[in-house]
């Protein structure tokens, strides 16, 4: 008669083929989700009874709706064009990697440098990097789809299409004329992060002392209303405590920080959220989104970038050149070969997420990874869009159960989004679904 740890070894050896089998075929994604809805259980000849088999990572990662906030291929293929829906050399994303990974719905920041907004350049930089990710998508109609509304991420989910949402990072783009916010949503664009490395016409960044307007600018607090009314979810990731502050208090919506950490880890970086600011975001039905950066996940990496900043800036001053000679360019690869960057892990992620479920509760988190955004920083473990699976595990044995990693991977996210919906449709706005 065989003992239960035998069955339970069996069950595992099953389970883990069978979700590594369909990592590959991702045709297969409704097989897997119907078999852990009823229960996936394997029974062996003459036993009396079955059981169903421990949950991994990599077969939850096939099953669930992952979505992630913050990637930023857009920006990656105007630098250096890849066909990303086929295997790719460089980056963090491409199609064969998301599907492994169990990817559902990336983000696609639509990102602009803060050097050419006042130029005026922001405004067409959005729309071409709009139309190269409709491009991708009419070109592979069978891997990738627009998504516009929170109902076509079901939609996609359900034919086994990878779902491509819109956020604009640096509101600059929407700071060019009244009329830009109705364009850029008719675009497909639903969230938009206010500012990024420098402070502009919407709001204070969290990067830049110049803090212009003590927060959120006049044309700022009136975009808020804005849109709020159109149905576009408001991106607290980049911007000042003040200007958080004031958001929270405008907003008739919940918001996102898209790919955002917490300070508490990084004493000092402004860019994260401080433990009040979670609980602030929380108790108004946010969520915090996480980001992969090993800068926004350690000290040890804080202390580091900044060690290598002095020893670069100290370089320059004393062979008396500029930032963008060449020679600063090999100083740094040779600094970095002599102080190798102290890379976080999987458990760092793990311990911001625990924080934000201690300090706000665990429909205030999720995951924004800012892959293809952060480069060389990612931790071990976390290195592309494949790695999901390990973050799973990591969820599952730090306890949490399956409905809350659905949370985490997907769930409070899209409660905001239906949030936002909800209110712009109180409005007037009709919801707008490609799908």
């Amino acid at each position: 008669m065989y003992k239960k740890a035998t069955l339970k070894v069996a069950n595992k050896v099953l389970s883990d083929v069978l979700a590594g089998f369909i990592s590959k075929q991702p045709a297969l994604r409704p097989l897997i989700k119907t078999l852990n809805h009823i229960g996936l259980a394997v029974c062996i000849t003459g036993l009396s009874a079955c059981t169903e088999p421990p949950k991994t990572g990599l077969e939850l990662a096939q099953s669930l709706m992952i979505i992630d906030t913050h990637i930023d291929v857009p920006y990656r293929l105007k630098l250096a064009w890849a066909d990303v829906s086929l295997a790719t050399e460089s980056g963090d994303f491409d199609y064969p990697r998301a599907i492994n990974g169990g990817l559902n719905a990336p983000f696609m920041s639509i990102y602009t440098p803060a050097s050419i907004d006042e130029a005026g350049g922001a405004f067409a930089l959005a729309n071409e990097l709009i139309d190269d990710i409709e491009n991708l998508a009419e070109s592979a109609p069978n891997k990738f789809a627009i998504a516009t509304c929170s109902d076509d991420l079901q939609n996609h989910f359900e034919n086994n299409l990878i779902s491509l949402p819109l956020g604009m990072e640096n509101g600059g783009p929407v700071a060019q004329s009244e009329e830009a916010l109705a364009h850029f949503f008719d675009r497909g664009i639903r969230y938009i992060t206010l500012a990024h490395s420098k402070s502009n016409k919407i709001s204070d960044s969290s990067y830049d002392a110049n803090e212009a307007w003590m927060g959120l600018s006049p044309y700022g607090k009136e975009l808020i209303t804005r849109m709020n009314d159109l149905g576009v979810m408001i991106d607290v990731s980049h911007i000042t405590d003040a200007a958080f502050a004031q958001v929270i208090q405008l907003s008739k919506a919940p918001v996102i920080a898209s790919h955002s950490s917490l300070r508490h880890y990084t004493p000092g970086f402004a860019r994260n959220m401080s433990d009040d600011m979670v609980k602030t975001l929380g108790a108004a039905k946010g969520v915090i989104q996480i980001n992969f950066g090993t800068n926004f996940l350690t000290s040890e990496a804080q202390i580091y970038s900044k060690q290598r900043r002095k020893a670069a800036a100290e370089y320059i001053a004393s062979e008396g050149i500029t930032q963008d000679n060449p020679a600063v360019k090999t100083f740094a690869e040779q600094y970095k070969k002599d102080n190798p960057y102290p890379f976080a892990t999987t458990n760092d992620v793990l311990n911001h997420i625990d924080r934000v479920v201690e300090l706000a509760g665990i429909d205030a988190v999720g995951i924004g990874s800012d892959y293809d955004g952060v480069g060389d920083s990612l931790p071990e473990g976390l290195k592309d869009v494949s790695t999901y699976p390990n973050l799973i595990d990591g969820l599952l044995e730090r306890g949490y159960s399956e409905a809350n990693v659905e949370k985490i991977l997907s769930g409070n996210v899209l409660r905001v989004w239906r949030a936002v919906e909800t209110y712009a449709e109180g409005q007037g706005t009709a919801k707008q679904c490609r799908a």
